[in-house]
């Protein structure tokens, strides 16, 4: 078992920036590729961002491509997302993942076994 837990989100203003991170225990962090998703009012939950293992592969959906970046610290069992240039259709719960697939990028939900409880975020026009 892995318990992911977020760190508080929060309410910024358009334009502004905000970083997100995650504290995982249980199993060794290591052994999991790690991935954020979000889920905005009436929407389905779609996939942010993921990083490898070792945290040297990354990979991000378009529309946050060059605005966030996902990080990991192995050592502090801990994923970030930092994100900046918000934009109010960036408002969503956020959740962070885990995942045991072995592959090195991971981006599908069905292939995030483990998930932490989700943190608002909410970009004002």
């Amino acid at each position: 078992q892995v318990q992911l837990v977020e760190s508080e989100g929060g309410l910024v203003q358009a334009g502004g920036s905000l970083r997100l991170s995650c504290a995982a225990s249980g199993r060794t962090f290591s052994n999991y590729a790690m991935g954020w998703f979000r889920q905005a009012p009436g929407k389905e939950r779609e996939f942010v961002a993921t990083i490898s293992r070792s945290g040297r592969s990354t990979y991000y959906a378009d529309f946050v491509k060059g605005r966030f970046t996902i990080g990991r610290d192995n050592a502090k069992n801990t994923v970030s997302l930092q994100m900046n240039s918000l934009k109010p259709e960036d408002t969503a719960v956020y959740y962070c993942a885990a995942s045991s697939v072995l592959r090195t990028i991971v981006a599908a939900q069905h292939d995030y076994g483990y998930w932490g409880q989700g943190t608002q975020v909410t970009v004002s026009s």
